[in-house]
């Protein structure tokens, strides 16, 4: 009898065990491992920290151990495909993938803004029909994937210039953040022929613009007023708290250039094509021992 008894406490105690570890395995995709188990448990603490902090500090004196919005740059699509025998576009349609698998894991931790580097102003260089391929692989993307970002309850929206993308795939775009507007715990942006010194171009001079008609008046002018006017005003965290560059690039180019003064960079050697769950938890949990040592900059 003491025997029976034994086993089933043995049995019912590796269950509890497993079938967390099991959960986490699926629910972030990631190998069932005890590296990333732990590195599961530390975020998720962190988040049951923060939410019980958040009524009782001030935000800049609390820390936020775990970011309010991550930035990516996706870099190493090229590369990628180059290793692999295959050509650009091919490498392209491999990293939209990635996007696409793992959007859900990307607010799984309670972060309330993702924003994705996907063109860059820069890009309309880029030879033969990389350029137009990717633009049909935009509008493609925007006609498969609006129904499940409303499912998941996410709010979209597109910053950058809008003069040189195709009409079709603008009115997608407004499509899609017209049907998502009224969307508030999970924020997607795109950043589509974006620039970050056009960014803050385009910002100084809707502040002239407003200082001439004697809306505001110079002296008045601020590094707040200054975060209203860049497009990433349209999240409710515009700063990211954490920015990752896959590929090993160890910049941040032409992106964010304003509103990562106080950013934690994260600059993986994985090509964007790879980076999945695993690698994302691992850039949170650098972030938390990030936060633990050296506390929130402001």
């Amino acid at each position: 009898m003491l025997s029976l008894l034994s086993i089933v406490l043995s049995l019912t105690f590796l269950s509890l065990i497993i079938m967390p570890c099991l959960f986490v395995s699926w629910r972030l995709r990631v190998p069932l491992s005890i590296t990333n188990i732990r590195r599961f448990i530390r975020t998720a603490v962190s988040q049951c920290n923060d939410k019980e902090e958040s009524g009782t500090i001030g935000e800049k004196e609390k820390g936020g151990r775990m970011p309010k919005h991550v930035a990516i740059i996706l870099d190493g699509h090229r590369r990628w495909a180059e290793k692999r025998g295959l050509g650009p576009n091919q490498g392209q349609e491999a990293g939209a993938r990635a996007v696409m698998e793992n959007i859900k894991d990307y607010f799984s931790m309670g972060i309330n803004t993702v924003s994705l580097f996907a063109f860059s102003t820069g890009n309309w260089g880029r030879p033969g029909d990389e350029v137009p391929y990717l633009m049909e692989m935009f509008e493609r993307i925007a006609k498969s994937e609006m129904p499940n970002l409303r499912r998941y309850g996410v709010k979209v929206s597109v910053i950058g210039k809008r003069t040189n993308i195709p009409e079709s795939l603008i009115d997608l775009i407004r499509e899609a953040e017209e049907a998502t507007k009224n969307n508030k715990e999970k924020h997607l942006i795109w950043a589509l022929d974006y620039s970050g010194k056009f960014d803050i171009l385009q910002a100084c001079k809707s502040l002239a613009e407003k200082a001439k008609n004697g809306l505001i008046n110079v002296e008045d002018i601020d590094e707040n007023m200054m975060d209203k006017e860049l497009m990433t005003s349209c999240s409710e965290f515009p700063n990211p708290d954490l920015l990752i560059r896959t590929s090993g690039e160890q910049r941040i180019s032409n992106f964010y250039l304003w509103q990562s003064a106080y950013t934690e960079l994260y600059f993986p050697s994985v090509l964007w094509p790879d980076f999945g769950g695993t690698e994302y938890l691992e850039a949170l949990d650098w972030y938390q021992k990030r936060q633990r040592r050296f506390g929130r900059r402001v």
